[in-house]
């Protein structure tokens, strides 16, 4: 089609075919991610279908179909098989959740911590460890993924979740973020399909933006992703891996049925795709809740990495998390693990082992059960219908809301009452949709009366819509 035919013609992008330098598809690459960038094209927008663009810029189909690969591979746009390609919600912010930039005047709903007053016996037994006369033997580089009695340590605390491993099939990280930082930088390519949940952990998004692997959500129900989706996805893509949070998903608080986790690995099978297991949440359902069964280690051992992180359950500021691997992984995690930490502070290690052989550990799981469970119950009081749905024990909660405010406006507006809450497109893995969320953290304020206070000025704030 001559460009002259695209005069009057619509075109949400149009960019200027002169500007174009070698290669043509990076060009057009970079011409997209400037004007997404300054704002020109807004999340959301449906670009022009490629043989349209091609025609356009009188460039070959396939340029463009390269140029669309390479911003998609970025996380800056989507597509939808029979709608076309789209903006990402996310594509101009960082959605890593963190304690940074926050007020302390502030009463902040927003960070899921880890009821940080259950500190004080961890600093009783770290006490203890710096008494002892092998300090030395803990700050060397010695034993780059774990001591062996931190591994076995590990295993004794994990073994409660149902997981039996050999501690040459663990490693020791910096906490859950860094092992899902090993797991992605040893196990996958730039480019490659990632299958989660629609909403999903919001710094694994980012995570696979910077790696450039392409995340493909998966809707669910009540019982977790659903399966015949899942299936029909990776027949119509090439999907390598799936990340799930089965004991209790971040955002959305919903724990997988034994039955949908058995479905979900009958899919995983089928395609072999490797499944990256965030199971931090166990300490909170496993002998618990009597419909946990098993991790889905257990099912699909040599399809799975395994991470169990100790920052919620015993301690956020002690950066400790294990990893549970099959043999034919071993050599590229390790690998991993001495090119990204070198290795994790075995001083660390040590307090958290401590705190698991002596049973201060389970002390303080009980201690924060009592706490989230007093958490729940205030949080009933305030939004009763919502209380009901998710996991009973979650350190957080997810809250449909009504009203046509945006998430920039619902954030601002309450941070402006001190206030500080996450939407959910924070947590977007993919296209926009219908239905919006807020997360509300339980476990970050000092007190209930804080927790109370926070909850009371949400109530009231949504009830204005």
């Amino acid at each position: 089609m001559p460009i002259n035919s695209f005069v009057n013609y619509p075109m949400s992008w149009r960019p200027d075919r002169h500007t174009l330098k070698r290669p043509i598809y990076h060009s057009i690459a970079s011409l997209l991610e400037q004007d997404i960038a300054s704002g020109l094209l807004v999340p959301g927008t449906k670009l022009p279908p490629q043989r349209e663009l091609a025609d356009f810029l009188d460039v070959n189909f396939t340029t463009i179909t390269r140029a669309y690969k390479l911003c998609e591979a970025k996380g800056l746009i989507y597509a939808i098989t029979g709608s076309g390609t789209f903006v990402a919600t996310n594509a101009t912010r960082s959605i890593a959740i963190s304690k940074d930039k926050i007020s302390h005047d502030c009463i902040d709903l927003g960070l899921v911590a880890s009821f940080e007053q259950s500190n004080s016996i961890v600093a009783q037994v770290a006490r203890r460890v710096m008494h002892r006369g092998n300090i030395e033997e803990l700050l060397n580089y010695n034993d780059p993924t774990g001591m062996p009695h931190h591994k076995l340590a590990g295993l004794s605390w994990m073994q409660a979740f149902g997981i039996q491993a050999n501690i040459n099939n663990i490693a020791i990280a910096s906490g859950g973020l860094n092992a899902l930082v090993i797991t992605l930088f040893a196990l996958f390519e730039p480019g490659q399909r990632i299958a989660v949940d629609v909403f999903t952990y919001s710094n694994f998004i980012e995570l696979a933006r910077m790696y450039r692997i392409q995340l493909v959500p998966i809707p669910g129900d009540a019982s977790g992703m659903l399966p015949q989706v899942l299936d029909n996805q990776c027949q119509l893509l090439d999907i390598r891996g799936i990340f799930l949070m089965p004991s209790c998903t971040n955002p959305t608080t919903v724990m997988m049925t034994d039955g949908r986790k058995r479905e979900i690995a009958n899919v995983i099978q089928k395609h072999n795709l490797l499944l990256i297991e965030d199971d931090i949440h166990a300490f909170l359902t496993a002998g618990h809740l009597e419909e946990y069964k098993q991790p889905m280690y257990s099912l699909l051992p040599d399809q799975t990495i395994y991470i169990s992180s100790t920052t919620k359950s015993i301690c956020s500021g002690l950066r400790i998390a294990y990893i549970v691997f099959g043999e034919k992984f071993k050599e590229r995690i390790e690998r991993a693990i001495f090119n990204i930490n070198v290795k994790t502070s075995s001083l660390d290690a040590e307090i958290i082992s401590e705190l698991i052989v002596s049973g201060s550990a389970a002390e303080i799981v009980a201690y924060k059960k009592e706490l989230v469970q007093a958490a729940n119950k205030l949080f009933s009081t305030y939004f009763p219908q919502t209380a009901a749905e998710g996991h009973p024990l979650s350190f957080f909660k997810w809250i449909p809301l009504s009203g046509h405010r945006t998430a920039a406006e619902l954030e601002s507006e309450l941070l402006q009452q001190g206030v500080r809450i996450f939407h959910s497109d924070w947590f977007l893995s993919g296209a926009s949709t219908p239905d919006k969320y807020v997360r509300v953290a339980l476990s970050s304020s000092s007190s209930l009366d804080e927790l109370d206070t926070g909850l009371r000025i949400l109530k009231q704030h949504m009830s204005l819509d």
